[in-house]
């Protein structure tokens, strides 16, 4: 092997290389972790209506870690949306020593569930934990269902708007049978939806009746029930009232 010149040549080579990768590693190693690309700051950009400074620097505060070139932009995604009112995160490196953080914030659609559960819904049917704005509609129903009751929610709203009524509830049973509170105070029941007979149908029919019928009495109205095809149902407080007090007059001895 000592005596041909080209083998020697080959492993001169080979150990130059293998040592100039070595050594190209470990500055870089310096390189990367030198105080020099220490983060010293990060910019926070969007149109931000319900995120406040304080709620940053205590979702940050003590969790964030390594240079420029090693932090985990993961990591820092991940502590950004799991702050209240944040929906997505994008995180990228700025050189040469600092992070742009752009926040897109949740566009709340309603309230979900109940109260005490701290639930809201935001337009793209998604739910998040934050503190509840008043005079919002509520949606509930059965879990998986949200993007369904938030899609439905807008369509029955754009139904109504003819009426200048606004759905102020909007309930899916665990049967899938619908049932709005519209903001007259008026319950209407749509039950479920059908080939034959969809829900939207049924609320278009009232819609086109309701000014020339339900708008015109008097009474005050507290239940309508769309199931039937040929017409609805309703219940009045004062009827109902009078004939729980028949009714009990009629049950005393």
């Amino acid at each position: 092997m000592w005596d041909n010149p080209r083998l020697l040549n080959a492993v001169a080579t080979s150990v130059f290389a293998a040592a100039l990768l070595v050594a190209l590693y470990l500055v870089g190693r310096v390189v990367v972790n030198s105080p020099a690309f220490s983060l010293r700051a990060i910019d926070v950009l969007g149109d931000l209506q319900h995120v406040e400074r304080s709620q940053i620097v205590n979702a940050l505060q003590g969790r964030v870690s390594g240079t420029f070139f090693t932090v985990e932009l993961g990591q820092i995604r991940s502590l950004f949306e799991g702050i209240p009112w944040v929906r997505r995160a994008g995180v990228r490196r700025k050189w040469p020593n600092r992070l742009e953080v752009r926040l897109e914030e949740h566009r709340v659609l309603a309230r979900w569930g109940q109260r005490a559960e701290g639930k809201l819904i935001n337009v793209h049917g998604e739910l998040f934990s934050a503190h509840s704005e008043a005079g919002l509609p509520l949606l509930d129903g059965p879990a998986g269902s949200e993007r369904d009751v938030a899609q439905r929610y807008a369509a029955f709203r754009q139904q109504l708007s003819p009426l200048a009524l606004e759905p102020a509830q909007v309930l899916l049973s665990a049967r899938h049978a619908w049932q709005l509170r519209l903001s007259n105070g008026l319950t209407v029941q749509l039950g479920r939806d059908s080939e034959k007979d969809p829900v939207s149908d049924r609320l278009v029919r009232f819609v086109e009746v309701y000014p020339r019928t339900l708008a015109r009495l008097s009474r005050r109205l507290d239940y309508v029930d769309l199931r039937y095809p040929a017409g609805f149902a309703l219940r009045v407080p004062e009827i109902a009232r009078a004939d729980m007090q028949k009714a009990t007059r009629r049950a005393k001895p």
